[in-house]
């Protein structure tokens, strides 16, 4: 039996038979055909003189193919196949003695194959059964799947092995390719729809960078212990490591410690790219996701929006979690209507639907038309000085000329610390907090803080946390499963084989009840406060200005608590520190934070000058308290 593949608008060609209105598990799974090709790169990555070939393995419907129908592919490009694995359970690829694959990794293929799709895994140039090398997000990590996709759409040459010469074409699928994946997976698609490539219909990165010096570095300061050569050293396969060499040692050179911007830096940053983009996106971040923070999501996404991409997004309140482990019914259906829609053609509605789905508490979802909402506006609040030193106050007003607050950076402590502390005067830090609000106030997108700061030695690192002031319960995003628990009984999606069942373990929301959330957070090394493109030492006692990006975020802070904004140092566990301790002077008639709320200056003050009266328009707000000139968010 043959699924029809027919969209809702051609019913005349069908004796005026309406379509069914999506994809139907028609097609048999154990009878697929699974097949591997290698396609050529065209790139010589590891300098052997050969043209590299990428493995690609595939799992198709037999019926479709036997009766000549062309199905769509769903394509998820990876290096992680053989040494990490996919999904919550770590699943690779496995394959039977004559070398053809018979696991594929998540529940793409059992799910879509049925419905008649073609599901293609693709091992990035130097991992698993790949030739080449590794080169973290530059050009043989793209070209490794834009290739693939070119193949597909009969651009490119593909062979049935390693290093023969028969040919392999693709004329099976109608071309219609989208991608998806999580964290390096969603990042290759990022980079592939940035190539403008055709036929890439559609892309759903999961968590995914946009630009890998931000993933390395905030502003010159750098996150992790570690380069892109350390990534590539974990993911690529043995042989590569014996040939690769000459492109770790690049990768060593073009990423400098120092946090300076360099061309390696530019090869792999796709937001500038963004006008290329064709395909359609489905984003997902979790918005506490610090591995990949959305800082990556947020101006990927401002970047689309300035070319008009069709777009949607799901935030959650997770951090580096696909969406099948926290809202598994609900994206299933989803992706397939996704697919459905832009693969195969069903007007199905789900471009007309809200733009966004966010988690507001543990399992509890909202919508927008747009994200962010059209009534969301830049506004900026200022810190004044307080009662105590470092409990300060956060509002409209500035501070006066000469105002200041001092603090020493602690390495050894981090945000939370501070969060949990911001009420007392602590010598780590600034904190400036609003009144209790009389009305709930929404934060949708990405924040800056400027600040100007006076260091005591000759480098710094500053770290700003925007904070929620007040009892919840959460997602503990910092707990082992980043905001979820894995439990012992399984669900099974689509159809299996012994080999590959298409069952999963289950999973349920990991909770804890706390006194403060942080909402968003941004880090800057002070040397580089002229351009992230070189950093330097400072002068003990002369004041710089610099701005430090605060990730996107989508967060209510409900009636009664308070906001917060928290100026420090090192933000332990999550940025390196600076050579030296520094002693910084913060002024505070020259910060300000400028934050995306929905309903702008005037939800601010109807929020912290609530009470009796409510002011549902600007030009009645209390004197003094009126707006300047506003801006809107893309």
């Amino acid at each position: 039996m043959a699924v029809l593949l027919v969209p809702p608008g051609a019913a005349h060609a069908t004796g005026g038979v309406k379509p069914p209105d999506e994809s139907r598990p028609v097609y048999s799974y154990d009878r697929a055909v699974r097949e591997s090709v290698w396609v050529d790169t065209r790139l010589d990555g590891d300098g052997d003189g050969r043209t590299d070939r990428v493995a690609v393995d595939i799992v198709r419907p037999r019926e479709a193919a036997e009766a000549g129908r062309k199905v769509p592919v769903i394509m998820d490009a990876s290096p992680y196949y053989s040494c990490c694995g996919r999904g919550n359970e770590s699943q690779k690829k496995t394959y039977d003695a004559q070398g053809n694959p018979r696991q594929f990794p998540l529940y793409y293929d059992n799910f879509f194959v049925p419905r008649g799709y073609a599901v293609v895994l693709v091992d990035l140039a130097g991992t698993n059964r790949s030739d080449g090398c590794v080169d973290v997000g530059g050009r043989s990590d793209i070209q490794s799947a834009k290739a693939v996709v070119d193949w597909l759409n009969g651009r490119a040459r593909g062979y049935t092995s390693r290093t023969g010469q028969d040919g392999s074409t693709a004329g099976w699928t109608t071309g219609a390719v989208g991608m998806i994946g999580k964290s390096y997976d969603g990042t290759v698609a990022n980079g592939v729809a940035a190539t403008g490539v055709e036929g890439l219909r559609t892309i759903v990165p999961i968590g995914a960078i946009s630009s890998w010096y931000d993933y390395y570095f905030a502003k010159g300061a750098a996150l992790f212990d570690s380069g892109p050569d350390g990534l590539a050293d974990r993911v690529e396969s043995t042989e590569a490591r014996g040939r690769c060499q000459a492109v770790q040692r690049r990768l060593v050179e073009g990423a400098p410690r120092n946090g300076d911007w360099t061309p390696l830096w530019s090869e792999r940053d796709y937001v500038k790219d963004a006008h290329k983009v064709r395909a359609s996106v489905l984003a997902v971040h979790g918005m506490q996701d610090l591995n990949v923070r959305t800082k990556h999501f947020g101006q990927w996404w401002d970047a689309l929006a300035a070319q008009g991409v069709e777009r949607k997004v799901w935030l959650s309140q997770t951090g580096h979690v696909d969406p099948f482990d926290f809202r598994r019914d609900a994206w299933v259906r989803t992706l397939h209507r996704w697919f459905d829609h832009h693969l195969l053609g069903y007007d199905n509605g789900i471009e007309r639907e809200p733009m966004a789905d966010v988690e507001r508490a543990p399992g509890q979802w909202s919508t927008d038309r747009s994200w962010p909402p059209r009534d969301t506006l830049t506004t900026t609040l200022r810190p004044a000085a307080g009662t105590a030193p470092g409990v300060g106050t956060l509002g409209l007003a500035p501070a006066p000329p000469g105002a200041t607050e001092t603090f020493t950076d602690d390495p050894r402590l981090s945000e939370s610390d501070w969060a949990a502390h911001l009420d007392e005067s602590t010598p780590s830090k600034a904190g400036f907090t609003t009144r209790p609000l009389a009305r709930d106030l929404r934060l949708s997108g990405s924040s800056t803080v400027r600040l100007t700061v006076t260091p005591s030695t000759a480098s710094a690192h500053l770290s700003a946390v925007l904070v929620d002031l007040g009892p919840a319960t959460i997602r503990d995003y910092a707990g082992r499963g980043e905001g979820i628990r894995t439990l012992t009984d399984r669900t099974c999606w689509g159809s299996g084989t012994p080999a590959d069942t298409g069952c999963f373990l289950s999973t349920a929301a990991d909770t804890k009840d706390v006194g403060h959330t942080v909402v968003s957070r941004g880090w800057a090394d002070l040397g580089h406060y002229a351009s992230r493109g070189r950093g330097g030492p400072v002068t003990p006692g002369k004041p710089y200005t610099l701005t430090l990006d605060l990730a996107a975020t989508d967060h209510v802070v409900p009636a009664g608590h308070r906001l917060a904004l928290v100026v420090a140092g090192t933000d332990a566990g999550l940025i390196e520190p600076a050579p030296s301790t520094p002693r910084l002077t913060l002024d505070l008639s020259r910060t300000s934070a400028s934050l995306p709320l929905v309903g702008g200056y005037a939800a601010f003050v109807r929020a912290t000058h609530g009470g009796p009266r409510a002011y549902d328009r600007t030009d009645t707000l209390p004197p003094g308290l009126r707006p300047p000139a506003l801006t809107h968010l893309p």
